[in-house]
């Protein structure tokens, strides 16, 4: 790869360390989006011997390249973005991409387009993990960081995403499990969380 072209990339993916999410870590403090897509990289690569039919260095890539659009938009919680949102997160990706030289650009927007069909098995595991590994970062955090909506939403978030496969469907309902817990010590019951208003 030329250096310069190299360069350039890495100062558009550096943006991601810039930019924070909705959600803290252990620690308390926000989290980069940076942070959550090696984790979830990482996430993929454990998992790589429960997926043996499954490309797995494809799903660790498109782990690592499905927030680049938030360096130019920056990132926006799940519950609160909208479809104008995407688009024009889509848009800035899409614009950036198109500069890029051969094969860059299109190796990018070859998984960028397997990713938004969501039809293959690596883009529907790569899709369940991104949801999994944010019910799991919010588990990590401290309770009172959380929004009255998400005691809810941390038991549905990503369920549907893991339907396809026992492996992941397992580990939701173990994360369900922690989930469930730590409410419960918090001082709250689940039947009470369908009354919690967001804010």
């Amino acid at each position: 790869m030329n250096p310069e072209v190299l360069l350039s990339i890495l100062s558009v993916a550096e943006k991601l360390k810039c930019q924070t999410r909705h959600c803290y870590t252990s620690n308390g403090r926000r989290e980069s989006v940076a942070e959550h897509s090696w984790r979830l990289a990482l996430m993929a690569m454990l998992l790589r011997d429960e997926f043996e039919q499954a490309d797995m260095d494809k799903v660790i890539q498109m782990c690592l390249i499905h927030d680049l659009g938030e360096a130019f938009t920056g990132d926006i919680p799940a519950f609160e973005k909208t479809d104008g949102d995407r688009k024009e997160e889509e848009a800035a990706l899409s614009n950036w991409i198109a500069g890029l030289p051969a094969p860059y650009g299109e190796t990018l927007s070859s998984l960028l387009r397997e990713m938004h069909a969501m039809q293959s098995q690596e883009a529907k595991i790569y899709k369940a993990l991104d949801n999994l590994e944010a019910v799991i970062q919010h588990n990590e955090s401290d309770i009172a960081t959380w929004l009255p909506l998400e005691y809810d939403l941390q038991l549905t978030y990503g369920a549907d995403k893991v339907a396809f496969s026992p492996t992941l469907t397992r580990l939701k309902a173990e994360i369900d499990q922690w989930t469930q817990r730590k409410i419960e010590e918090a001082g709250h019951h689940p039947e009470d969380c369908g009354n919690m208003k967001g804010r």
